[in-house]
């Protein structure tokens, strides 16, 4: 398989539009060819390239930010002598300023395939910005390394934010080109667009689905530390919107969660009761940890682990991490009627809404887990019915 910028690098072809025209990269830590060359160094080795700036998103260019909400500041590259601008600092959006300082942008994120991921949110800003200001855009397309399925809610009018960059369900199955092109379509943005695609890459094929295990995996974000959490992150990032750890502060950040004092073998024994169907695909295992920072730091957690690792065990079209985290937040209500579960705070700049809500782009998700008699059907059929509207809207901009 060859990424987008590999094939940007090895193929002069693809430079040739190029001539004559400043370019500046949008990347992150992940942004490597095979060899784990950064793409920023790629490109400056490149004779026919003209770098003339570069832009990093939420957890910066360098990646060095840990946590939500920690924002990075403007700098000039030590080596290259060229302004590297924050999207996630001082500004989202890139100003007018930003945008005069290149003719195309390069896009090259490695996404995770989770609408609650910033990147694709970004991409959407920076297509509004080059449409109102006559630049052009072109993507080095990269894996989705959650592969194709869909799964989870469609995010309702009106809860768009910057972990929600439009209707999308919480587990979109494209790439960051493919989305690119449904943006500019939904948008209805009049943009110079364009895809340099992968080849050989192959979603439905194991042991991936959707990532080539024989490359090296580094870390798109700080706590996405390998393709485990790529796989449960659809489900396992609400925990954000909780009281629950979901593993910051362990090794295993966004694969577990927990509490103190949660009984956490009744928790699974009644999750397979409530919808066994919900938890296949997946291995389960309780587990006790001690986050080191974060929410309950320094405090014994009782929790569970989701494992996706073993062939044997992990079926890609049967795994719902959606489902499973939300029938754990079922169970913990259920057995624990007032346990503060929603985390009140301000969420990615999102004030006066449940961080909850804002995760999933309305309050439907919420409102089925307090609901006492709310069954797991009910969720079902709201969310089948979106995953279903998805697949087939999706499919006219599939390029793999």
């Amino acid at each position: 398989m060859k990424t987008g910028l590999e094939r940007f690098i090895e193929e002069p072809a693809l430079r040739a539009p190029l001539k004559g025209r400043r370019v500046a990269l949008l990347a992150h830590p992940a942004s490597v060819t095979r060899d784990l060359t950064h793409s920023l160094d790629a490109l400056a080795a490149l004779p026919d390239v003209r770098l003339t700036a570069a832009f990093g998103p939420q957890h910066g260019l360098r990646g060095d930010k840990q946590d939500n909400m920690v924002e990075s500041a403007d700098f000039t590259d030590p080596r290259l002598g060229i302004p590297v601008f924050s999207l996630y600092g001082e500004v989202r959006r890139p100003t007018d300023a930003m945008m005069d300082t290149f003719d195309v942008l390069l896009v090259d994120l490695q996404d995770l395939g989770c609408r609650i991921y910033t990147f694709i949110t970004t991409l959407r800003y920076v297509l509004e910005a080059a449409a109102a200001s006559a630049k052009a855009v072109w993507v080095l397309d990269r894996p989705n390394p959650a592969g194709r399925p869909v799964e989870g809610l469609t995010l309702r009018p009106g809860w768009e934010s910057f972990v929600g960059a439009g209707p999308l369900p919480m587990r979109h199955g494209m790439t960051m080109g493919e989305l690119g092109h449904w943006f500019i379509d939904v948008l209805k943005l009049q943009v110079e667009y364009r895809v340099i695609t992968m080849t050989g890459w192959q979603p439905g094929a194991a042991p991936g689905f959707g990532w080539p295990t024989d490359r090296t995996w580094v870390n798109p974000s700080p706590n996405a530390a390998n393709l485990s959490m790529a796989r449960a992150y659809a489900g396992t990032v609400m925990l954000e919107g909780t009281t629950l750890s979901e593993g910051r502060g362990t090794t295993r950040p966004l694969e577990l969660f927990g509490a103190p004092g949660i009984d956490t073998r009744r928790l699974l024994a009644d999750m397979r009761a409530l919808a066994p169907e919900w938890l296949r695909g997946c291995v389960l295992r309780e587990c006790w940890f001690e986050p080191t920072f974060h929410k309950h730091a320094g405090q014994l957690c009782a929790g569970v682990q989701i494992h996706v690792e073993d062939p044997a065990h992990y079926d890609h079209a049967a795994f719902q991490p959606w489902r499973l985290q939300a029938l754990a937040f079922k169970a913990l209500r259920l057995q624990q009627p007032g346990y503060p579960l929603w985390r009140d705070f301000p969420y990615e700049y999102e004030r006066g809404k449940l961080a909850i809500d804002v995760i999933n782009g309305s309050p439907l998700l919420r409102e089925w887990v307090d609901d006492m008699d709310a069954p797991p059907a009910a969720l079902d059929a709201l969310a089948r019915a979106d995953e279903a509207a998805w697949e087939h809207g999706r499919a006219p901009y599939l390029l793999y």
